[in-house]
């Protein structure tokens, strides 16, 4: 049996040597403009640092996999282009892709190139997945968030191609990262600028009584206490006045999701690889949470049936939480 992989999050040089370091298989990353998901200010990768981490995640024996996975629009189509180009030339393990045209561009420039379908793409059943190997050669789709272990189970009885689920981070719920809310409230396209609610039209101002309000381009996304924790300020994640001038999340609780204890039935339905999700937290996130799925790995293929969630892991993921709780998302019930 092929051991499931951890595919882990590096959003600049720190963070992929703490993955790699902590037990990564393989480490996700981008470049610095907007041909990938996390086009953050401070975030990915110059030429210097890549190529360095390069040397690093080589001299471990890992792999490394580059993002070219947002949407590019006509007058744009030549970076995403030298992008896929670049990742190829740098020797990627697998380049991360989610626009039609820029698979054609892949498959037929590069036709040795490992090309894995992101999850932007959504692709959420076999006969979608099938097509996108049929005419593209992916090897692997990393699934949205969207299905059941069970849907899990029976899509991959219908594909040869490879299964990464994302396990532990924050979730997306809106066509997995294809939403329109911060587009529609900053006019900022998050498909093609790669940046959800960018840092540009975010403020945080403090309020009488030591707590925050939260804005994004001047619309009101929260209004924080003094001992309140601020979720990341997206449009999903804000707290809106309801009918009866109740104040809650309208569209998501600010949870994280954690498949830990669902782990043995994930991997028995399939799954080859699981993702972390998180190239914009910190090196120390990105350690641990790589270290907490390295040892439940290990333990599940050590033995089975004898599995269980450890409370160590535990106190970890709690400590890393980007919301409030932990949730099991749509794996087992939507």
């Amino acid at each position: 049996m092929t051991k499931a992989e951890v595919i882990s999050p590096a959003g600049n040089l720190a963070s992929l040597k703490a993955a790699v370091d902590s037990g990564a298989d393989a480490v996700y990353i981008g470049f610095s403009d907007s041909t990938n998901a996390r086009n953050f200010e401070g975030l990915n990768f110059t030429h210097e640092e890549i190529a360095e981490g390069i040397r690093h995640v080589r001299a471990k024996g890992k792999k490394f996999f580059v993002a070219v996975n947002t949407f590019p629009q006509t007058d744009t189509c030549a970076k995403w282009r030298t992008a896929v180009d670049r990742a190829v030339e740098l020797g990627a393990d697998a380049v991360i892709i989610a626009n039609l045209g820029i698979l054609k561009y892949a498959r037929d420039r590069h036709p040795g190139a490992n090309i894995h379908l992101s999850t932007q793409a959504s692709a959420s059943n076999y006969e979608s997945i099938n097509f996108y190997n049929r005419h593209f050669g992916i090897k692997r789709v990393v699934l949205p968030r969207v299905l059941t272990v069970r849907e899990i189970k029976e899509l991959k009885k219908n594909t040869d191609v490879e299964i990464e689920v994302f396990a532990l981070g924050g979730l997306c719920i809106n066509i997995e990262g294809r939403c329109y809310l911060s587009s529609f409230v900053t006019g900022a396209s998050t498909n093609t600028e790669g940046a959800c609610s960018p840092s540009r039209f975010v403020r945080f101002a403090p309020t009488n009584g030591g707590g925050m309000t939260i804005s994004l381009n001047n619309v009101l996304l929260n209004r924080l206490g003094p001992e309140e924790y601020s979720p990341y300020p997206t449009c999903c994640k804000g707290r809106y006045i309801r009918p009866g001038n109740e104040t809650a999340y309208a569209i998501e609780d600010p949870e994280s999701l954690n498949v830990l204890e669902i782990l043995p039935g994930l991997i028995e339905a399939g799954v080859a690889a699981f993702k972390i999700e998180g190239r914009q937290r910190t090196k120390s996130y990105v350690a641990s949470m790589t270290g907490v799925m390295r040892q439940a790995i290990d333990s599940y293929y050590s033995s089975p049936s004898s599995y269980t969630v450890r409370p160590e892991w535990s106190a970890r993921t709690v400590a890393s939480f980007e919301g409030s709780r932990e949730t099991l998302g749509s794996y087992l019930v939507k």
